[in-house]
Parts: structure tokens; C-alpha cells; sequence
């Protein structure tokens, strides 16, 4: 019997940068993010955020798989082009099916079932690749062994819980990602590969900015079919200062330092470190950015629908609290963050937060657009302070000599 040939890829380089491909691949978790949005809006209860959380997890392992594949072998070329592209089949299918992802309706497929099979194929395609293009290396092969476990196990939760419905259903999937999450964590991080920490700062880079970016979709579709108005105009300027505000928070420095903690980090400890600063830690952020979008969603709702509401009603209830509690994770994840690959607590940010969390119970009676401000002036005044508390450093981090 002959050999099989090995799978054809090209490894990449220390200065390895993002490929256009992977950038194209970013496109189709531009729309489930938006999916997963429209889902939270259109069941504005804790079981329906809690649900559309657990979808956004779902979402984030599976981006970042391939974050990790690409990091060794460049993705537009070879056979690593093809599965990719395959790979963007089964996460669109996912993405189709999200408003059905736990309530099936009338006719056509069962959506929680269309949902698993693709997730399952999307993880296998992932898997096999890596599997390949880890010929020779017999301990990332046996690491591999070892994340095909909570893999597999995950998959076999979710057929599971496309079976039931109502809280049933939620903790089945609850348990499938705790089982994918706490599996991979559990792995030794030792077995893995890492290759360029420049292309791993870029990749989740622009992950933050596909975030961001469905963080303006949801100003403007929140108004889509409203008549343009003052009140409209200011609630929209306001939701474009706190996504530019989270955009700073994040690309002034934040990226800067991370790419820098990689790159000095030692070999054997380098993919530990990714693994926890980026692969776990970047979730809260992005998970903050997508409850924020639901909370400026609903304040565009709430100031633009003259027939529901009137421009002095409070946002209320699970609205407020996505919209103060997504800009609160995003700065805790950016806390863990800084401490993970610098180990300083960033003061800053977590006082932010401090405030963020007590301004909730203080503004439930300030109009919709008030409660924007609120979260906007909070925001601004950290991007002003950390501006000049920090200018010497970040003009050192960024034009000057390595600063520690």
C-alpha cells in the first residue's frame, strides 16, 4: 500500500500577517453575530440573553480553532485554502439557523438539528486539518487526541438538546460548551503550536473590530424603519462615541502590549499564555460588545418609536442592563487581559466598571437618551484620563524603544 502524501500547506513565519482569506472568513460571523443580536431583541427575557450568550460561545470557539491552525500554516494556500472554505459553508448553515436554534418552526428543518450537524461538521473539518498538517509531530497528535474528546462531547450534548426544549434545552447547552471550554483548558498547553505572535495579535484584533462593527449595524437597524429625528440623530452619535470609546480602549495600547507580552514570552510557555489571554479572555470582551449592541438597539427603539414610547421613558429592565453590562464586561476582560500578559491591574478600567455597575440603579428613571449619556461620559472620561496618565508610555510603546 502506498504512503499517503502529506496534506500541502505552507508553514508560516514569525512576521506572519493576517491573509485576505481570513478576513473573508470574518465575514460570515459578521452575520451570525448579527443574528444573534436580532434573537436577544426579539426575546428580551434573562432565559433569551442567557440563550443568545451561550450562542455567542458557540460562535467564539468556533472562530477561534482556526486561529490557532492558522497561526501555523498560511491559510490561502494549499489544501488549508479549501478546507477553510468548506469550513465557511458550515458556520453560514449555523448562522442561518440561529433564530431557530432552540424554537424550531412550523415546516422546513429542525433548526436545533441543523445547528448541531453543522457546528459538529464545522469542529471536524477544523480537527482533521490540524491533524494533518501535525504529521511528524507526535505530541501535538496526542494533544489533538485529547481536545477531540470535549469536542466530540460537546457535539453530542448539543443532538441531545435539540431534542428537548425550554430550560432543558439551555442547560444541555450549557453543559456542551462547559464541556468544550473546560476540556480545552484542561489540555496541557504544552502540546500545542504557536508560531507568530504577530498574526495572533492581529487575528483577534480584527475579531474585535467584526464586534464592533455589528455593535454600529444594531444603531442602525434599531431605526431602520423609523423617521429620521433629533432625538435619533444624538442617541446614534452617542452609541458611535461608546463603540469609538471601546475601539480606544482596546487599539491605543491594549493590542500593543499583548503582542509584545507574546513575542518576549518564552517557547514553552508561549501558547499557554495565548490560550488564556486570547482565546479565554477575549471572550467577556467580545460577549460585552454584543449585549451592548441589544442595549443600544433597544435606546434607538426607544427614542426613535414615537408610537410606543416617549422620548422622557427609561430604558428598562433587561435593555438597561445589556447596555451597562456589556461595556462593564468589555473592561473586565480587558482587566484579566493586562493582568495575564503584564501583570499589572489596570486601576483604571476597573474602577470604570466600579462605576458603570453603580450608575445602573441610579439612572432606571432617566430617559433612554440620558442613560446613553451616562455610559457615554463614563467612557470618555477613562479614555481622558488613561490619555494623559499613560501619554509618555503609549508615545514609548508605540514609537520608542520596548517599554516593561
Amino acid at each position: 500500500m502506498r504512503p499517503m502524501k502529506p496534506i500541502k500547506a505552507s508553514h508560516t513565519q514569525e512576521n506572519h500577517s493576517v491573509t485576505t482569506l481570513e478576513l473573508f472568513f470574518d465575514l460570515v460571523f459578521v452575520f451570525a453575530l448579527t443574528q444573534v443580536t436580532a434573537l436577544m431583541a426579539e426575546d428580551l427575557t434573562w432565559h433569551g440573553v442567557l440563550r443568545g450568550v451561550l450562542l455567542i460561545g458557540l460562535l467564539w470557539w468556533s472562530w477561534i480553532g482556526f486561529s490557532w491552525l492558522c497561526n501555523l500554516v498560511k491559510a490561502d494556500e494549499g489544501a488549508v485554502r479549501h478546507v477553510m472554505l468548506a469550513a465557511m459553508g458550515a458556520m453560514f448553515l449555523i448562522a442561518l439557523a440561529i433564530p431557530e436554534a432552540f424554537d424550531d418552526l412550523p415546516g422546513g428543518l429542525p433548526g436545533p438539528v441543523v445547528i448541531a450537524g453543522a457546528y459538529f461538521a464545522f469542529r471536524a473539518l477544523h480537527l482533521v486539518l490540524f491533524w494533518l498538517i501535525a504529521e511528524g509531530d507526535q505530541q501535538l497528535r496526542r494533544t489533538l487526541l485529547r481536545f477531540s474528546l470535549s469536542m466530540l462531547g460537546a457535539s453530542a450534548l448539543l443532538v441531545v438538546a435539540s431534542q428537548y426544549d425550554g430550560r432543558t434545552q439551555t442547560l444541555l447547552w450549557a453543559a456542551a460548551l462547559a464541556v468544550d471550554y473546560g476540556g480545552t483548558y484542561l489540555i496541557d498547553a504544552h502540546g500545542w503550536r504557536f508560531h507568530s505572535a504577530v498574526h495572533f495579535a492581529e487575528r483577534h484584533g480584527l475579531i474585535i473590530i467584526v464586534a464592533l462593527g455589528e455593535s454600529i449595524v444594531a444603531i442602525g437597524v434599531g431605526v431602520t424603519e423609523l423617521p429620521i429625528s433629533w432625538p435619533i440623530l444624538a442617541a446614534s452619535v452617542l452609541g458611535l462615541t461608546v463603540a469609538s470609546a471601546l475601539w480606544w480602549i482596546y487599539f491605543d495600547a491594549a493590542q500593543h502590549y499583548g503582542e509584545q507580552a507574546l513575542a518576549s514570552e518564552p517557547a514553552d510557555t508561549r501558547a499557554a499564555l495565548a490560550r488564556d489571554a486570547y482565546t479565554f479572555l477575549h471572550f467577556p470582551m467580545m460577549a460585552g460588545i454584543i449585549l451592548l449592541a441589544l442595549g443600544l438597539k433597544k435606546v434607538l427603539e426607544y427614542v426613535g418609536d414615537t408610537e410606543h414610547h416617549h422620548l422622557d421613558d427609561p430604558l428598562k429592565g433587561i435593555g438597561l442592563y445589556a447596555l451597562f453590562a456589556g461595556v462593564i464586561l468589555y473592561l473586565l476582560g480587558h482587566v484579566g487581559f493586562k493582568w495575564r500578559t503584564m501583570h499589572r491591574v489596570s486601576v483604571s478600567r476597573l474602577v470604570t466598571a466600579g462605576l458603570a455597575l453603580a450608575a445602573v440603579p441610579l439612572v432606571t428613571k432617566v430617559p433612554a437618551l440620558g442613560q446613553l449619556g451616562v455610559l457615554t461620559a463614563l467612557l470618555l472620561g477613562l479614555v481622558a484620563f488613561e490619555s494623559v496618565r499613560f501619554a509618555q508610555e503609549r508615545d514609548q510603546l508605540k514609537h520608542g524603544e520596548h517599554h516593561t
